[in-house]
């Protein structure tokens, strides 16, 4: 500020800097403060102090919630990471049509997800379905796919790999386009083989991208809610209910929102850990120089 015209520079930050406060940390402390209150939004707020974390570390339904939510994101993640990146090195030569293919495969991304989930349960029909058709013209009896508390939630981590992929498959095309071709003309000049070049110059020349895209990823597969809502409503027997669909629940089905966001405090809690836990492996494996 001692700098002439330095208050021009705390002019251009303010717009972001307030959409920051309003829109991330004032609601983390409204949801923070909630979480000691009972409410059932037509009666006054009633301060319990911790009353609800009490409640909430004897709860055995939001544990296995939990539970769940960690499951779906390994059913998720390492998946559609993997074809993402497998995808986006077959779509990094030059073929014929391959612009077209690159947007073909993020269409899954652009489409709403409830409606998305809609068309999945009718492809995961028992009767009418796509797939179990598919089975019968092979003499195969296909599953109650969303009806089977076994199959429910691979089912729907199946469709979240299915709309992602494609998108996570643009920031890796975008990383390897970056690294420069004479790393591999040198690593072939000394003999390495496809698979020697892919482990010991592609990945690690990825982990930016990697760090971006599993972080992302794994905060938004921890947060699903709008396919779940829309395919199982957390059933059967909630061996679909993730933490984030338990919250949904307690608060409009119930009307407990003081212990809604006590849940809410526990999802960004864990978001938390998980994210610092990512950053700190990360950050000892990631160069930004590539010169």
């Amino acid at each position: 500020m001692k700098r002439k015209g330095g208050w021009h520079a705390y002019l251009f930050v303010a717009p972001s800097l307030f959409g920051v406060v309003a829109f991330l940390l004032l609601p983390v402390v409204i949801v923070f403060a909630l979480s000691l209150f009972d409410w059932e939004l037509l009666s006054d707020p009633v301060f319990v102090g911790l009353d609800n974390y009490t409640k909430l570390a004897a709860d055995g339904s939001v544990w296995s919630s939990l539970g769940t939510t960690i499951l779906y994101v390994l059913l998720c993640i390492p998946l559609q990471t993997v074809l993402a990146l497998a995808l986006a090195m077959m779509l990094n030569q030059k073929l014929k049509g391959v612009k077209f293919l690159r947007a073909l495969y993020v269409i899954p991304w652009m489409a709403t997800p409830m409606v998305l989930g809609l068309v999945w349960s009718w492809i995961f029909d028992p009767k009418d379905g796509a797939i179990n058709q598919a089975l019968d013209l092979f003499g195969v009896t296909g599953p109650a796919w969303l009806s089977d508390s076994t199959l429910a939630l691979p089912a729907v981590a199946l469709v979240s790999v299915w709309q992602h992929t494609g998108y996570n498959m643009l920031f890796f095309l975008a990383g390897l386009q970056g690294i420069p071709k004479e790393l591999y003309d040198a690593a072939a000049c000394d003999g390495a083989t496809n698979g020697q070049r892919f482990w010991r110059v592609t990945l690690p020349l990825l982990n930016p991208t990697m760090f971006f895209v599993t972080v992302t990823n794994l905060i938004g597969a921890f947060q699903a809610f709008d396919t779940i809502y829309s395919m199982t409503a957390g059933g059967p027997s909630e061996s679909t209910t993730v933490i984030n669909y338990k919250i949904f629940h307690v608060a409009f089905k119930e009307f407990d929102f003081g212990y809604a966001s006590t849940l809410s405090i526990v999802l960004f809690l864990a978001i938390l850990l998980v994210t610092t836990a990512q950053v700190r492996f990360f950050s000892k494996r990631t160069t930004y120089d590539m010169s």
